[in-house]
């Protein structure tokens, strides 16, 4: 047998099912936690990128705002001579560092040259920018007059040259601040911002291109995941659909077919299938069996007609106002047994019915409700057919004195009386034996209740 036709005539195991099923949906879910963790981590990159570009944009603006507050100490000195400026101006530049570290951050990221070129040269201005402010400072000191001993180092190390060492002290002053105000410093300054400029577009670009990359993976892991997400859907769904067609239904149209006394649908699942095979088995064993027991129960055993509780039974289902009863016995039976025996008497018992069984119709009962006593029910009969039923015993007697078969000859009488004459079955009865008892006194074949005037 092919395996489609096995698997048609067997069905599709619910185990099996399940199991490839569970195989399938765990499968699914391992899939779908891999791609949401993906998701999880696309998203945390891309998180992070973000917060860096921030973070080094915020160093990139740090290089400028440092430059810048350098700027502002540098000329508040001099115009006021104030060491408190001055101060300012070298805590930043020798301890806060904050242009340094700005270009030392950027430096940190691989990706970042772009951007950590224009920052250095940006940078560098500054610095050169710092020795123009330095050699401003200087002058300041000298027209003050102030202790060069009392200065960073770097400041005693600049040398004024020997014409602004010449100009008087306020000439010096006048000199200081228009070298912080002159065409060359905002030239610097412009460079400066314009490299910075640089430096964050740069930085916008590679923040973007790998905000990109990061968004570009974290929309193929959403969309994954929402496949993946639906096929899980469309698998439990499946999983329900199957649970109902090869599990549910059957054991639905089961409980129907039991509740109706009827087999079960082979139908469904490899195991429900099995089942129902088995009940079947069992239904037909048991149905068997009962029939049986009905069987022996409602009918006689030596001649296989039914019996009285059968009779009983029949009586009880028919309607009496169109039934017919016909009360027979066999003539002078008990000399028959005592003559020839009880063997050829029971044979004679059974060639009595078989007799019967070929002259009255199938809607017809037979029944044998003591020794020799017999009763044949003629159901659905409108009216009484006497001539019908007379000939019917004739020839049934003509039959029984036939003795090619070595059995002796016999003779019926019957008393014949109908449902309609009757108030009810027992009533029926009462004249079917009434109308037998004048059979036999008068030895008439059949004689019909109402006939005699006695009756």
């Amino acid at each position: 047998m092919s395996f489609f036709k096995k698997l048609k005539k067997d069905g599709i195991s619910l185990k099996n099912t399940y199991i490839w099923l569970a195989v399938f949906v765990v499968a699914i879910s391992c899939v779908l936690i891999f791609a949401t963790f993906r998701s999880l981590f696309a998203y945390r990159y891309l998180s992070r990128a973000t917060d860096e570009y921030i973070d080094l944009q915020s160093s990139v603006y740090e290089l400028m705002e440092a430059s810048d507050y350098l700027t502002e100490k540098v000329r508040r000195f001099t115009v006021s001579g104030e060491r408190e400026y001055l101060n300012d101006y070298f805590r930043e530049a020798t301890e806060n560092r904050r242009r340094e570290k700005a270009v030392a951050r950027l430096s940190e990221m691989p990706n970042a040259q772009a951007a950590l070129e224009p920052l250095k040269r940006a940078q560098q201005g500054s610095d050169d920018l710092m020795a123009h402010e330095y050699y401003a400072m200087k002058l300041v000191i000298v027209a003050k007059g102030y202790s060069e001993s009392d200065y960073p180092e770097i400041l005693q190390n600049v040398t004024l040259t020997s014409a602004d060492l010449a100009l008087s002290s306020e000439d010096q002053l006048d000199l200081a601040s228009n070298m912080l105000l002159d065409e060359y410093y905002y030239d610097q300054k412009d460079l400066i911002r314009s490299n910075m400029k640089e430096s964050i577009e740069a930085l916008k670009i590679i923040t973007q291109d790998v905000q990109a990359k990061s968004s570009f993976a974290l929309r193929i892991d959403i969309i994954v995941v929402c496949a993946l997400i639906a096929v899980q859907t469309v698998g439990i769904l499946g999983m329900v659909r199957l649970t109902f067609l090869l599990g549910l239904k059957p054991v639905l149209k089961a409980v129907n077919r039991i509740k109706e006394d009827r087999p079960l649908p082979v139908i469904g699942a490899h195991e429900f299938r099995y089942l129902a095979r088995t009940y079947n088995k069992m239904y037909d064993v048991y149905k068997e069996s009962i029939e049986h027991l009905n069987y022996k129960a409602s009918h006689d055993e030596l001649t296989r007609v039914y019996n009285r509780m059968g009779y009983n039974l029949l009586l009880s289902g028919m309607k009496s106002e169109t039934t017919v009863m016909l009360l027979i016995d066999v003539d002078n039976f008990k000399n028959i047994n005592d003559t020839h025996g009880h063997e050829i008497g029971d044979r004679i018992l059974q060639k009595v019915t078989q007799t019967f069984a070929r002259y009255f119709r199938e809607d017809d009962y037979i029944c044998r409700i003591g020794g020799d006593e017999f009763i044949v029910l003629m159901a659905h009969a409108e009216k009484l057919e006497k001539e019908m039923i007379a000939a019917k015993i004739r020839r049934i007697n003509t039959d029984l004195a036939n003795v090619d078969d070595g059995l002796p000859t016999v003779s019926i009488s019957a008393g014949v009386a109908h449902g309609k004459d009757a108030s009810d079955a027992e009533d029926l009865f009462v004249k079917a034996d009434q109308a037998l008892y004048q059979s036999k006194h008068d030895h008439t074949d059949c004689t019909f209740y109402g006939e005699n005037a006695e009756q």
